[in-house]
């Protein structure tokens, strides 16, 4: 009977080819992957934030993200720069090398960049991403870099957030 399963079988083992964190890059190497990208016609999407605790909610806006154009990057805040945000003594949770290597895993994701700054702003005015996007929380005109990407002729949007999804109520949630 084994012998007749796999000479009918039609689906062998399949090889994960994927070293998903070499999306992990430094900002030099990005500005130069962007070039290339824009120089085929790609359009480079840009988002960033803490991702401390990945959640529904985040998978959601980073799939909704990707589709505005066709690469995303996603700046991830240093664990320093977390802490300069005012989150709490205890954050972040997960380290930023972490944080990073997970979001890499996300086949939405194309780029992972770590930015030690409380902002992104030196990063987006480097890469100049087509089209800049923050959650819903973020009205346009308080997005950092904003002014800058939509100077260039590029966009700027706020993505509604996925309702009852947040790495604070989910710290909450565990704590109690």
């Amino acid at each position: 009977m084994q012998e007749l399963r796999q000479r009918f079988n039609t689906v062998g083992p399949a090889v994960y080819r994927f070293a998903d964190e070499d999306k992990i890059v430094e900002r030099e190497d990005l500005a130069e992957l962007t070039a290339r990208y824009r120089a085929v016609g790609r359009k480079v999407v840009f988002t960033n934030g803490c991702f401390d605790i990945l959640h529904q909610g985040h998978v959601t806006y980073l799939e909704q993200a990707r589709r505005e154009g066709d690469c995303l990057v996603v700046g991830v805040n240093s664990d320093a720069s977390v802490r300069a945000l005012g989150k709490g003594d205890d954050r972040p949770v997960n380290h930023e090398q972490s944080r990073a290597r997970i979001l890499a895993a996300l086949g939405c994701v194309d780029h992972v960049v770590i930015f030690g700054e409380e902002t992104p702003q030196r990063l987006i005015t480097t890469l100049m991403p087509e089209v800049l996007v923050k959650g819903g929380d973020w009205p346009v005109e308080k997005i950092v870099g904003a002014p800058e990407v939509l100077a260039a002729g590029g966009r700027v949007l706020s993505i509604p957030l996925v309702e009852n999804y947040s790495t604070t109520s989910l710290i909450k949630k565990i704590r109690s």
